[in-house]
């Protein structure tokens, strides 16, 4: 990692112990771009080293302590003085003092709880990092390090499909089925619809996945909807007794695993929105919300207790999404 100075007499670095072996993944920052980041998992040890370097070796650097610190904190964006810490371990690497020279401490965090996934929104960021202290009478010497933790699901017991309808009453109707309820991010969505009666002339037809991000509480809550992906079923009048079946794949688009109230902060959850537009540009939909999680590429014997934790998480959601419909902002079985 490179050095990044804060003050005019020493600089810090930090450095994660197994830096050239651990995997990396990519994340969004909140200028919409993607970097990567040390990518770790729940109950994962965090290790490394702080070096100290001073930047003029002649001279003495006094100093009230040094630290360094793993913390989890929720940043909502309207609130932006107040962040919200969740996980904040502290580790004293040396008492006040003074240092002639440069210097390098060791530090462990053991089978660190990280109960959420990172996470960079619309309105609200949660964010890991390790951040390094000299504190100093007039001017700390700061250092972050970001990292990014991805939470695994075990496969869900319980995975009904979805059989809704969409009818309007002597004009239209519309059965359409998904085969399961829950994905996971590498997913693909296979369904069915079928034409039970078409007196409207429908011109195209297509399925949206919606991302719903929810933050703050009572008064001050906001949703931002975010149109993830368009799949175009069909481009022209279907007929009646006629099925379309439907192969969606997930891969290809950047999802995160559903997030229920987390830290009672935000939320963030999907649904797979059904379009059909009339020759008169009127626009009939359904919506269903689904539940998506993230698989684990290589089963770790060190993921076996955050995979249990997460199995758990999922269970107790589950029965909570098969019984709820969505709200949505118009009918069910609407004209907009």
């Amino acid at each position: 990692m490179s050095f990044f100075g804060f003050g005019q007499s020493a600089e810090l670095e930090l450095v994660l112990s197994d830096a050239e072996s651990r995997r990396r993944a990519e994340h969004k920052t909140e200028e919409g771009k993607k970097e990567k980041y040390f990518l770790f998992y729940d109950g994962e040890t965090v290790s490394g080293r702080v070096t100290l370097t001073l930047k003029h070796p002649n001279k003495r650097l006094e100093h009230q302590g040094i630290k360094v610190e793993f913390i989890g904190q929720i940043e909502l964006y309207y609130d932006r003085g107040n962040h919200h810490e969740f996980v904040s371990l502290v580790k004293d690497l040396a008492r006040p003092g003074e240092f002639t020279q440069s210097q390098t401490f060791d530090f462990e965090f053991t089978h660190v709880e990280k109960p959420y996934e990172s996470y960079t929104g619309q309105n609200v960021k949660l964010r890991y990092f390790l951040r390094a202290t000299v504190s100093r009478r007039l001017n700390d010497v700061v250092k972050e390090m970001d990292i990014v933790v991805h939470t695994l699901s075990t496969y869900p017991e319980l995975n009904s499909s979805i059989k809704m309808e969409v009818g309007i009453e002597d004009c239209l109707h519309i059965e359409f089925e998904y085969n399961k309820s829950k994905y996971h991010l590498k997913d693909v969505i296979v369904g069915k619809i079928y034409f039970l009666l078409v007196r409207i002339k429908i011109k195209h037809m297509e399925i949206d996945i919606i991302k719903r991000e929810t933050t703050g509480t009572g008064p001050n809550v906001y949703h931002e909807n975010d149109t993830i992906a368009k799949y175009e079923i069909m481009d022209g009048a279907p007929v009646r007794g006629e099925s379309i079946p439907i192969r969606l794949f997930l891969a290809g688009y950047e999802l995160t695993p559903t997030m229920r109230d987390i830290n009672k902060k935000f939320s963030v959850r999907y649904y797979l929105n059904l379009v059909l537009i009339d020759e008169e540009e009127r626009r009939y939909f359904k919506q269903q919300e689904v539940v998506l999680w993230r698989k684990g590429d290589i089963v770790r014997k060190s993921m076996s207790h955050q995979a249990a934790i997460a199995s758990q998480r999922f269970e107790g959601t589950s029965s909570y999404a098969e019984a709820r419909t969505p709200s949505q902002p118009a009918e069910n079985n609407s004209r907009q």
